[in-house]
């Protein structure tokens, strides 16, 4: 049993109550007057639900082209008041996939084309509607720098099409939402509040600390620049890809600011992804920078999640280690570890079972379970 809050157990147990745990323990503690179902591991290993903490999951549809692609809006490099809930499609097959291959929770929502890209939201991957699998929403705001918006724009003949321009309408919009807020504030009997505006509305909670921005960044001084932005306006901030980021893992420990890595099995197919390497993730421990390992799906599938982890082990890291990036160090970077991403009493019952270790490549899942029901 991976408890991931402690050390593995090496025969042990996990028992469910309604959606939660309820106990966890060596098998010799196992409850002698169970009345409940039981489901014989058979000598496999018990894990947390893996969570992906970035990707595009219900945003662009498998293999239907741009009828179902509602990822990006590149009409406007500000788009702060897009929610992904709007577009998720819950119907989409890769949500089985997902949930095939133990992945029980994921952070999704627009990809890079603007700099201010909009809202992700953190859902389950077992549903119909979108509005019953929420578990957060909003998660995070999305901004973007480097590479993506510079093509985008660059393509349509506007701005942004250089990295000051892509920095320079990230601060004039998070200035705006600032003043916005203030007259808000200000706003009584003799004086009228102002206009309503839905991009400034929606980058309120962001300016006031109460919404955290994921910033995707893959060369070094993008990365700076994205925290260089944060610092300025107080921002709770983390850095999403982060190719580079082992070049300045100093940096980022003395600034605290935690990375979600990968995609991590693909080619460098473009400039920013000149440093991609499977040490990054072990240089991060090194260092003590927090870290977590995403998909990025569709640009790596979701379902090979764990692969990407193990991938990671063969970069450097121990197999424990390598695992609490896609389960408990996964919750914490998103804020959801009060609930999620270990197997602790009282948590939600997001479970996996395998054949032998998670992040073994050629092992298979035996079961999942999403909120204490076996899917």
């Amino acid at each position: 049993v991976h408890r991931m809050d402690g050390p593995v157990i090496e025969n042990g147990f996990v028992a469910i109550s309604g959606s939660k745990i309820a106990q966890v323990g060596p098998i010799e503690n196992c409850p002698k007057n169970w009345t409940g179902d039981v489901f014989d591991a058979q000598g496999g290993h018990i894990s947390p639900g893996f969570i992906d903490t970035h990707c595009h999951l219900g945003m662009f549809g498998d293999a239907l082209g741009f009828e179902s692609d509602d990822g990006n809006e590149e009409t406007d490099p500000c788009t702060p008041h897009l929610r992904a809930i709007d577009a998720i499609n819950p119907l989409d097959r890769c949500f089985s996939e997902a949930r095939e291959a133990g992945v029980t929770t994921v952070l999704t929502g627009p990809g890079s084309a603007n700099p201010i890209s909009g809202e992700f939201a953190a859902i389950k991957t077992d549903g119909r509607w979108v509005d019953a699998m929420v578990v957060k929403a909003p998660i995070s705001m999305k901004l973007a720098l480097g590479e993506n918006p510079k093509q985008v724009y660059h393509n349509r003949d506007e701005t942004p099409v250089t990295r000051m321009a892509i920095a320079a309408i990230i601060r004039e919009n998070l200035r705006k939402a600032l003043e916005y807020g203030e007259k808000l504030d200000k706003a009584d009997e003799d004086t009228d509040p102002p206009d309503y505006d839905a991009k400034l509305e929606a980058l309120l909670p962001v300016v006031r600390g109460k919404l955290p921005v994921h910033i995707p960044a893959h060369r070094a001084s993008d990365i700076v620049t994205g925290v260089r932005i944060a610092r300025e306006f107080h921002l709770k901030c983390v850095i999403v890809h982060g190719t580079a980021s082992h070049l300045i893992v100093d940096f980022l420990q003395e600034e605290g600011v935690p990375v979600i890595t990968g995609p991590c099995l693909g080619d460098r197919s473009k400039p920013e992804l000149t440093d991609m390497s499977l040490k990054t993730p072990s240089l991060l421990h090194k260092g003590g920078v927090p870290f977590a390992i995403c998909t990025d799906h569709p640009e790596v599938p979701i379902q090979y999640l764990p692969l990407c982890a193990a991938l990671a082990v063969k970069g450097g890291l121990d197999k424990e280690t390598a695992l609490s990036a896609i389960t408990i160090n996964a919750a914490k970077i998103a804020g959801l570890d009060e609930d999620l991403g270990s197997l602790t009493p009282g948590k939600e019952a997001d479970i996996v079972v395998t054949d032998r270790h998670p992040l073994e490549v050629t092992g298979n899942v035996r079961a999942v379970f999403i909120g204490g029901r076996r899917i």
